[in-house]
């Protein structure tokens, strides 16, 4: 297994760096790293060479293992929390930056004024662990949408990694604005603006809510008032499958720039859906190991899936891209067996230009579930991650161009970010893109189902049919995908 592929991790904003600390902690679990960063004993000889541990730790001379990664907050609190908390000694002081005060959930704030002055120290943390590396691959970049750290600071630093590192690859974990459940007022106006910036500096961007991943721990991990640490607790079981096998050996997505090989056939239509199974609790499971075809199955349904939509958006939307990527025991015989019997019973479409073809990944480390004695995730020894671009995420963007129109039609809260120097201009600009990467999708889509991506636009908006999408035209190649 190669060792030189380093990947820098970053953490921004309370959501970030929420996100990130759970991440680790699992991370460490896997690869028998401790708290403290060290090697745990009981743990040391099943957690792999060294050469596993240097993708996303770096060794110290005293033979500490660092994870490579930078935590960047404008609001102290969270960041201090980890400063004092029990996994302070993990991380280098420099890798954990905190503010004086909070972007305000003003994308503004975070993008010209509060996060400028803070980018100099983030990428510092960031060249230092570049320099130190063999061969860095590339980045993922934690954040939310909706605040104001998570979208405007996102944008800066997404920016200037374009800029300082232009070859390699810059991935996200974003957790998009839930559809019923608001943190913030001001969430479209964050989010459209965060799209905007990062749409063309980012390769690929992997799409969470908090409202699909409470139903998720309400509804099958039986958590009677999930709170923030239950649900970045099922983000990080999911971010571990899907860098499983850039940990250890695999035989799908071995390199990080093959995950937009796989999932992005169009450079801006890079938003690929997360669904993981299974999702257990202990009342449901006598840690038996689930058939393959019950696994697979699980990840076709809502319920599974990370990102609200409803059944219809769905049924309605046409996949351009799917990867299966299992761990622990399983066998091609029976994934070969089950994705054949998924097609025949649940009718999968694709779009027309593409084969109902997926591409497949198997890792033989099983996934840990049982992080603590109270842990509400509990497994079999095996599991599988769905990572899916398909057109149904068009009804998302239309939804939050519905919200960003309602309000900024009146004007609303624009002095807030006018003040902080940005100007009635910027929104226009940025509506109109992501207006453009609607029509991106819908020219994906069949006819019928535009009518779904548009159904939430009860009434025309200001901007509709200015932005027309020109990303088709001309020749093109269809992405390679390996049929089973």
């Amino acid at each position: 297994m190669d060792c030189k592929r380093q990947v820098i991790t970053v953490h921004v904003g309370q959501a970030g760096v929420q996100m990130g600390n759970a991440v680790w902690n699992l991370y460490g679990m896997e690869h028998g790293i401790g708290r403290d960063g060290c090697l745990t004993p009981e743990s040391a000889a099943e957690a792999g060479c060294p050469a596993e541990h240097s993708t996303f730790y770096k060794e110290t001379m005293a033979g500490k293992y660092i994870p490579r990664t930078v935590m960047v907050d404008l609001e102290p609190t969270v960041v201090d929390q980890i400063r004092s908390g029990p996994d302070r000694g993990l991380y280098h002081p420099d890798q954990l930056i905190s503010g004086k005060e909070d972007a305000a959930n003003n994308f503004a704030r975070g993008y010209h004024t509060e996060g400028r002055e803070y980018l100099p120290h983030v990428m510092e943390g960031i060249r230092l662990f570049a320099e130190s590396s063999e061969g860095v691959q590339g980045f993922i970049v934690f954040h939310s949408m909706g605040g104001g750290t998570g979208s405007g600071m996102t944008s800066l630093v997404s920016e200037t990694l374009r800029q300082d590192y232009a070859k390699k690859s810059n991935l996200e974990v974003l957790v998009y604005p839930a559809p019923k459940v608001s943190t913030a007022v001001v969430e479209p106006y964050n989010a459209l603006l965060v799209s905007h910036k990062t749409l063309d500096t980012t390769d690929c961007a992997f799409m969470v809510d908090n409202e699909a991943i409470y139903d998720i721990s309400a509804g099958k991990l039986n958590v009677e008032r999930p709170m923030y640490h239950n649900l970045n607790r099922i983000i990080s079981q999911v971010v571990s499958s899907i860098t499983a096998s850039l940990r250890f050996p695999g035989t799908l997505n071995v390199d990080i720039n093959e995950f937009q090989t796989n999932l992005v056939p169009y450079p801006r239509v890079h938003f690929p859906l997360l669904a993981y199974a299974p999702f257990a609790s202990a009342q449901k499971t006598a840690h038996q190991r689930p058939p393959i075809v019950d696994l697979t199955a699980a990840c076709f349904e809502p319920g599974n899936q990370l990102f609200k939509l409803s059944e219809e958006e769905y049924a309605e939307g046409k996949y351009i891209a799917c990867c299966m990527l299992y761990r622990g025991d399983v066998v091609g015989k029976d994934i070969n067996q089950a994705i054949q019997q998924i097609r025949t019973t649940k009718g999968l479409k694709f779009v027309e230009w593409c084969p109902t073809g997926f591409k497949v990944g198997i890792n033989c480390r099983p996934p840990v579930f049982k992080l603590s004695p109270d842990d509400e995730l509990v497994g079999g020894g095996r599991a599988v991650c769905m990572m899916s671009n398909t057109t149904a995420i068009a009804s998302a963007w239309t939804r939050l161009c519905q919200k960003f129109d309602l309000m900024f039609r009146k004007r609303a809260f624009i002095h807030w970010y006018e003040s902080e120097g940005m100007e009635k201009e910027d929104f226009i600009v940025a509506r109109e893109n992501i207006e453009v990467l609607r029509h991106d999708y819908k020219e994906l889509m069949p006819c019928e189902s535009t009518k779904i991506a548009d159904k939430a636009a009860t009434e025309p908006t200001e901007l509709s049919g200015r932005g027309q999408s020109d990303f088709l035209q001309g020749d093109f190649e269809p992405p390679m995908i390996t049929e089973i």
